[in-house]
């Protein structure tokens, strides 16, 4: 009778203890938020010819989820990298795709979206390409809208985002400022039901978009960044980023 007392005189006194003095708590994930974004908002990077030697593999384990490569521009220029840079994306299991750099002060838009798909811009349903993108920004001066007026320069869009949608059943996103399209297009509403928007701009928040877009599906938000080229995101889940690949 005493022993027990004493037993439970000696069990009271344990569960006081730890009752006023818990076990700590394990310690958290340390970037459960990143983590979260990367699920909601996929990362990923776009590069060309200046990044010729991209690990790619490294790159997924930063965590980046898709790139986009530059394959030509013009209807001379094809990016003597892009083979390597693409096939090494496919092996490291990213999502990929191809742009254009357009130059509407050389020749036709048509011309330019020809030359693009048979040189890497290709769109196939395989679950993994995405579209081919249209590259259209200031160039070097003095070609800051390539000598055309607004008119013209909406016209050419449209002559190579209606040739590649033609040649591979897409629309191409279009990749530009909201600065340059309000500058060289008039600030046109005409692509925001057709073409996906890719903006450019390095802030902290997307900033505001052209007209006839009511959100950008790409936001490319820096020019630099822990892996190599151009830093993007994906408006989207993962899921949403395999449908656009699949079209």
């Amino acid at each position: 009778m005493k022993l027990t007392t004493a037993l439970l005189f000696l069990v009271a006194a344990i569960a006081a203890t730890t009752t006023a003095n818990p076990a700590p708590a394990p310690s958290p994930d340390p970037e459960p938020e990143l983590e979260q974004r990367a699920t909601a908002h996929p990362k990923g990077i776009d590069i060309s010819g200046y990044q010729p030697n991209v690990d790619f593999k490294k790159v997924k384990a930063n965590g980046i989820s898709f790139v986009y490569i530059k394959a030509t521009e013009g209807t001379t220029y094809k990016n003597p990298e892009f083979s390597k840079q693409y096939t090494g994306a496919t092996k490291a299991g990213l999502i990929r795709g191809s742009y254009h750099f357009a130059r509407p002060d050389t020749s036709s838009g048509a011309a330019q979206a020809k030359f693009f798909v048979a040189h890497g811009g290709g769109w196939s349903k395989d679950g993994i390409t995405l579209p081919g993108a249209l590259d259209i920004e200031y160039g070097p001066k003095p070609h800051t809208c390539y000598g055309l007026k607004a008119a013209a320069m909406v016209a050419w869009i449209k002559d190579f985002s209606n040739t590649y949608h033609a040649k591979t059943g897409r629309y191409p996103p279009i990749y530009t400022t909201t600065d340059w399209w309000k500058t060289c297009t008039g600030n046109s509403a005409a692509f925001g039901s057709t073409n996906p928007l890719w903006i450019a701009h390095y802030a902290p928040s997307i900033g505001p978009l052209p007209a006839g877009w009511k959100y950008a599906t790409f936001w490319q938000y820096a020019s630099e960044g822990r892996n190599p080229g151009d830093q993007d995101e994906f408006n989207g889940s993962m899921d949403g980023l395999k449908k656009m690949a699949s079209g």
